[in-house]
């Protein structure tokens, strides 16, 4: 019974908001708002996606372009820190693992910089390369931990017979990693689709904009419009749950099957 109750009450926001984005406009401005939308209305979710809808397109280009960054980068480099004979391989996991606590405020900034002198504000090229500085470490050590309970034997086979380390790689590597490589893949995408940091420290708005930046400047301009707010945020969270349910099974078994000791 707690149970439930704790999973109630931590449901409770998402409920509100998908609530709340069919209430009429100011309904959640009056003392009392209705706890069911019974006089629903969908002039929120038309709203929205006549402010937010090429937001969300460049949103999910971004993060898509994050995914296949990430991953031309990780499975490589992965693949040489678990598989290939390395002697700097414990001072790279390191590296890694450093990497992911810079502050991302520190990190934004100094790419501003780089990108300014690049040329490289307000582009897509840009905010993809910046949201990989992120993910692309943790997918090489989520695919890493995976490629180490690949067994050895399998590439030295392959090796005996001819076949090369890319051949090796390409052949052997990616096809039993694909459960790794999703699971890398979802979180790369995640992330980029929910970062707000990057994106409103890399675009100005003049050229595109990704979805988070966009709900953050239009509660700016309508601070008495919540509905729309709220319907915008729903559009925003359907994607990400879409992927999260139908890779759910592929990231338990990336995530588990990575679970060996080093």
């Amino acid at each position: 019974m707690l149970g439930v109750l704790i999973v109630v009450v931590l449901l409770f926001p998402l409920y509100w908001m998908v609530n709340a984005s069919f209430q009429p406009s100011g309904a959640l401005l009056r003392p009392s708002p209705e706890l069911f939308p019974f006089s629903g209305t969908l002039s929120g979710y038309r709203q929205a996606l006549a402010s937010q809808g090429p937001h969300l397109v460049s949103s999910l280009i971004v993060a898509l372009g994050t995914v296949v960054v990430s991953l031309a980068i990780a499975m490589p480099a992965a693949y040489a820190l678990a598989q290939l004979r390395m002697r700097a391989r414990p001072a790279v996991v390191f590296a890694l693992l450093i990497v992911q606590m810079i502050p991302g405020i520190v990190m934004a900034n100094s790419l501003y910089a780089v990108f300014s002198s690049l040329g490289l504000i307000d582009s897509y090229v840009g905010l993809v390369l910046a949201d990989a500085t992120a993910t692309v470490p943790f997918a090489v050590l989520v695919l890493r931990a995976f490629m180490l309970a690949i067994p050895k034997e399998l590439t030295e086979a392959a090796r005996v017979e001819g076949a090369g380390y890319w051949r090796t790689f390409t052949a052997i590597i990616v096809p039993l990693s694909r459960n790794a490589m999703i699971t890398a893949g979802l979180f790369s995408f995640l992330f980029a689709w929910a970062d707000f940091l990057f994106a409103v420290t890399l675009t100005t708005g003049q050229s595109f904009q990704p979805v988070t930046v966009g709900i953050y400047r239009f509660v700016g301009n309508n601070t008495a419009d919540w509905n729309s707010v709220l319907a915008t945020a729903v559009l925003a969270s359907i994607p990400a749950a879409i992927l999260l349910v139908l890779a759910q099974r592929y990231v338990v078994a990336g995530m588990t099957s990575g679970a060996v000791k080093d």
